[in-house]
C-alpha cells in the first residue's frame, strides 16, 4: 500500500474529503464502550497515520487532526446530548450546541498534536509522541476532560494489565505503535514494522499470563450494592421521590443475613443532609446494624455540597465527603450568577455557581472494611484525584447517578474507566450506580460481580482484596510524559539532520 494509493485528493473535492475524515475518526471510535471494536480502533489509526503522513505542512496536519477528531468524539460523546433531553423545555435547544461543540473543541487538541507532529518531522515518532502529549493536556486543561481516550479500548483485553505500570496513557502508546505498525506492513515496511507489531503483540499472552487472580478470600467483607433505577426525569418528582426512596429501603432490608455494608448511589435521599436525622434512622433500621454509604446534598451557609455520607446505628452520621471534582456547565456554571441573570443554569443545579467543590480527596473509615478512597461520579475519570489521596487506602468507593447518561454509551464507559483505576493503582473498588452498571470491581480491573443497566435490585457481593501498590501509582504519567517529550525530541533531531545533509 502506497502513499498514492491511500488518499486520493486530487479526485476528491472538499467536502467529500471532509465527510471522509470525519468518518474515519468516526470510525476509530468504535473501539469504545459499548461495541469494542477495538481493531476497528486500530485500523483507524492506522489510516489516520497514513493520512498524516500526507499532509503539506503542519496547516493541512491541523485541520487534518482536527477533522479526524472532531469525527472521533462525535461518535464517542454522542451520549453527552442525554442530559440536555430530561427536561427538554428548558435546556433542549443546547443539546446539538453541546455535541458540536465538545467534539469540535477536543478535535483541537488532535489539530495541534498533528500540526506538531509534522513541525517536528512528520514520522512514526512524533505522531506517536505528539498524539499522546495532547491526550495527556485534554486530560488537564479547563479542569480536564480524558473521556474517550484511544487507549481506552483496550480495558476488556489483557492488555489491561499493563494500566498497572503506565495507566491510561501506557495503553494509548500501545494502540498507537500498534498502528503505526500496521500500516508500514502494509506499506511495505515490512521489517521494522513486523517487529513492532510482534512485540506489541507479545504483551497480550503476557498481560493474560501476569494479571494477578485475586478472590475474596474466605469471610471477606460482603457488600450490598443497591440500584434504585431512578429515570433523571423522574428521580426529583414529587410523585416518585417516596417511591424511590422506599425501593433503596427495601433492598437494604432484603435477604436472610445482613452484609457488612450497604451502598447507595450518588444524591439518593432526597432531603438535605441537615435536615435527614429521621430519614437516616430509617435507612438505618433497614440496614439492620450494617453501616450505609449513600450520596446526599447539603448546605453550609449559602452553599451546597454533593456529599456522600457514612452513616452509623440509629442513623449517626459517622463521616461525610464533599465532591471536589465539579462538572463544568452541569454541577458548576462559569460565571454562574451573570449566566443565571440569562436564566441559563448548570444542568444539576438551579441556583447561581450551583454546587461547591469540597477540600479535595481524602479517607473517610469504614467499620470492618477499613479505609475507602470516596469518589463521587465524575471524579472517578481522574487518574491524578485518586493518586493525590493523602494515603493509600484499602479500596475505592465510587458512588454515580448515572441516568444522565443515557442508556446507549455513557454508562459503559463510565464503568470502563471504573476498570481503570481499579487496574493503575492495583485496589477493587465498590462502584454503585442509580440506574446501572453497579458493579464490584477487583483489583486488576475485572467485574466480579454486577446489577446491569437499567434495572432495579440488588446485589451482595464480596471486597476483592487489594495488590501491592502498583509502578503506576508510584510514578504516575511522568514516565510516559518523559517518553513523548523524548519522541518528539528524537523526531526534531531527525529532521534537523536530515536538514544539514541536504
Amino acid at each position: 500500500m502506497s502513499d498514492a494509493v491511500i488518499a486520493p485528493r486530487a479526485r476528491l473535492g472538499r467536502i467529500a474529503r471532509a465527510v471522509l475524515v470525519l468518518a474515519l475518526g468516526a470510525g476509530a471510535a468504535l473501539g469504545q464502550a459499548p461495541w469494542g471494536l477495538w481493531p476497528l480502533t486500530l485500523a483507524g489509526f492506522a489510516l489516520i497515520y497514513g493520512l498524516f503522513r500526507q499532509a503539506d505542512g503542519w496547516r493541512a496536519a491541523a485541520w487534518l487532526g482536527w477533522g479526524l477528531g472532531t469525527g472521533h468524539f462525535l461518535l464517542a460523546f454522542h451520549w453527552i446530548i442525554e442530559p440536555f433531553m430530561v427536561d427538554a423545555a428548558r435546556h433542549g435547544w443546547m443539546a446539538p450546541f453541546a455535541l458540536v461543540g465538545l467534539a469540535g473543541g477536543m478535535g483541537l487538541y488532535w489539530g495541534a498534536a498533528l500540526a506538531l507532529a509534522r513541525a517536528a518531522g512528520g514520522g512514526a515518532l512524533a505522531f506517536v509522541g505528539a498524539l499522546g502529549l495532547a491526550e495527556a493536556l485534554r486530560g488537564w486543561l479547563f479542569t480536564g476532560f480524558p473521556w474517550a481516550q484511544p487507549g481506552h479500548v483496550l480495558i476488556d483485553t489483557p492488555l489491561l494489565h499493563w494500566a498497572s505500570w503506565l495507566g491510561a496513557p501506557g495503553l494509548l502508546v500501545l494502540i498507537l505503535v500498534a498502528a503505526v505498525a500496521l500500516w508500514h506492513v502494509a506499506a511495505g515496511a515490512r521489517a521494522a514494522g513486523a517487529v513492532a507489531l510482534v512485540a506489541v503483540a507479545a504483551l497480550w499472552p503476557l498481560g493474560t499470563a501476569l494479571t494477578p487472580a485475586a478472590p475474596p478470600p474466605p469471610g471477606a467483607p460482603v457488600v450490598r450494592l443497591v440500584q434504585p433505577n431512578a429515570p433523571q426525569h423522574e428521580k426529583w418528582h414529587p410523585d416518585m421521590v417516596q417511591t424511590f426512596f422506599d425501593r433503596q429501603r427495601a433492598f437494604s432490608a432484603a435477604g436472610a443475613v445482613p452484609p457488612d455494608l450497604v451502598v447507595w448511589p450518588e444524591t439518593a435521599v432526597p432531603v438535605l443532609l441537615e435536615r435527614a436525622g429521621p430519614t437516616l434512622e430509617a435507612v438505618s433500621g433497614a440496614a439492620r446494624g450494617a453501616p450505609v454509604v449513600l450520596g446526599i446534598q447539603r448546605t453550609e451557609g449559602p452553599r451546597i455540597y454533593n456529599s456522600l455520607a457514612v452513616v452509623g446505628a440509629g442513623g449517626a452520621v459517622r463521616d461525610v465527603y464533599d465532591k471536589h471534582h465539579l462538572v463544568p456547565f452541569g454541577e458548576y456554571m462559569p460565571f454562574g450568577d451573570l449566566m443565571a441573570r440569562f436564566g441559563i443554569y448548570g444542568l444539576a443545579s438551579n441556583a447561581g455557581q450551583g454546587y461547591s467543590a469540597g477540600p479535595g480527596p481524602r479517607l473517610v473509615e469504614i467499620a470492618g472494611l477499613g479505609r475507602a478512597l470516596p469518589l463521587i461520579c465524575y471524579e472517578g475519570v481522574f487518574a491524578r484525584d485518586l493518586r493525590a489521596a493523602p494515603a493509600r487506602p484499602d479500596f475505592l468507593l465510587l458512588i454515580t447517578n448515572d441516568a444522565w447518561f443515557g442508556k446507549i454509551s455513557g454508562p459503559y464507559q463510565h464503568l470502563a474507566q471504573a476498570r481503570l483505576r481499579s487496574a493503575e493503582l492495583g485496589l477493587p473498588m465498590i462502584r454503585v450506580a442509580n440506574t446501572g452498571v453497579s458493579a464490584m470491581i477487583d483489583a486488576a480491573g475485572r467485574v466480579t460481580a454486577r446489577i446491569p443497566l437499567g434495572e432495579a435490585g440488588w446485589r451482595d457481593a464480596a471486597l476483592p482484596p487489594a495488590l501491592p501498590q502498583t509502578p503506576y501509582a508510584r510514578l504516575g504519567d511522568a514516565p510516559m510524559l518523559a517518553l513523548y517529550a523524548v519522541l518528539l525530541a528524537v523526531s526534531l533531531w531527525g529532521k534537523r539532520a536530515r536538514a544539514r545533509r541536504i
